[in-house]
């Protein structure tokens, strides 16, 4: 017995086959693309296909073309805006080309990114784009290269892996907004980010994100050209949850040697630091300069508006979405490509510290 509401048995192949009064194979010929059919056949299959509301089985058209016309891209945080933006990117070129995109979040785990890798190796994407968890332990990643399967890193470079890296180079970013906290008269600046560690930051530790060495080793430089110390005291990795940077932002501005400016390494870390400001009572720059990593709409809105380091992190995901489908497609690298630079944006976030301490 059926029902209105019975689930409508899959439209096949062999439907369609029948329909067109053409064999199989030509069916499957002209609805994949690919071999010889004639115009005539092509015609009725086709007409027979869009009459039966015929979908085809994306596994099965893989297997007989080697293409699934799919891109797997796997990222730390899908909360964080700048993964969100970059993400769009990606899937505004991938459309356009006629791609499909499968998307996979780690946490920033590098246990969870091997197992989204090997997923969608199993789902037979074309190609992957990664933002690695880990700038060391890449085994997995130099697996997919090894295996042939094209594979674009966004955002963040691994050791040792020759892959296409569209990236930012942070260095010079961070040592120019550096300079710019120490000409405002800042000596005590701290730099907040999510990077997990086994142990508190000390000088010169090995750290597993490409990104986060670059903007400290930056810092560093800024700080070692005046012939001052960089104050490794204040700088917090580890920051997780909304909480716990709170908390952080707290013991960076009640120590005895408190930050006068603090950094924030992305946008969900800065709206945990600015609202920890507010809790205290304090202003902003009044109290404690601001300044953070990325452009978002929001700190435009802000009283005062925030001083920011911005990336072109849409036009990232188009560059990386763009190099893979090449990749996929078979074509060379272009010879020259257009530079991806980070900029600060100077708004209202960042005056001259106090004279006296914020707390006594």
């Amino acid at each position: 017995m059926s029902s209105n509401g019975s689930r409508r048995r899959d439209i096949t192949v062999a439907d369609v086959a029948k329909a067109a009064q053409v064999s199989k194979a030509q069916a499957a010929r002209a609805l994949g693309n690919y071999g010889a059919v004639s115009q005539d056949v092509r015609e009725r299959v086709l007409a027979a296909a869009e009459e039966l509301d015929y979908r085809p089985n994306e596994l099965a058209r893989s297997m007989n073309t080697g293409k699934s016309h799919t891109i797997g891209v796997v990222v730390g945080d899908i909360e964080n805006p700048h993964f969100g933006l970059a993400t769009r990117g990606i899937t505004d070129i991938a459309k356009k080309s006629g791609f499909h995109v499968i998307l996979i979040n780690t946490d920033e785990e590098t246990a969870a990114e091997v197992e989204a890798v090997r997923v969608l190796l199993d789902k037979r994407v074309d190609g992957l784009i990664v933002a690695p968890a880990s700038s060391l332990e890449t085994q997995h990643l130099q697996q997919v290269r090894e295996s042939g399967r094209p594979l674009v890193l966004l955002d963040r470079k691994a050791g040792g892996l020759d892959v296409v890296t569209i990236a930012v180079d942070m260095a010079d970013i961070s040592y120019e907004s550096t300079r710019y906290l120490l000409e405002s008269g800042h000596r005590r600046i701290a730099f907040v980010s999510t990077l997990k560690t086994d142990e508190p930051y000390e000088a010169g530790m090995e750290l597993d994100s490409s990104q986060i060495s670059e903007r400290l080793d930056g810092m560093r430089r800024a700080f070692e050209e005046e012939g001052l110390r960089h104050p490794a005291d204040l700088v917090r990795l580890n920051a997780g949850d909304a909480e716990s940077i709170r908390k952080t932002t707290r013991e960076l501005l009640q120590c005895s040697d408190a930050a006068t400016a603090i950094i924030a390494s992305d946008g969900l870390i800065a709206l945990s630091v600015v609202e920890a400001i507010q809790e205290l009572g304090l202003s902003i720059p009044g109290d404690v300069s601001f300044l953070m990593y990325d452009d978002f709409a929001w700190t435009r809105l802000t009283t005062p508006p925030l001083t920011v380091i911005a990336q072109p992190v849409y036009e990232m995901g188009m560059a990386a979405a763009t190099a893979l489908i090449r990749q996929i497609e078979g074509r060379k690298a272009p010879t020259a490509t257009e530079p991806l630079d980070a900029r600060l944006v100077r708004r209202g976030s960042v005056s001259a510290p106090r004279a006296v301490e914020i707390f006594n």
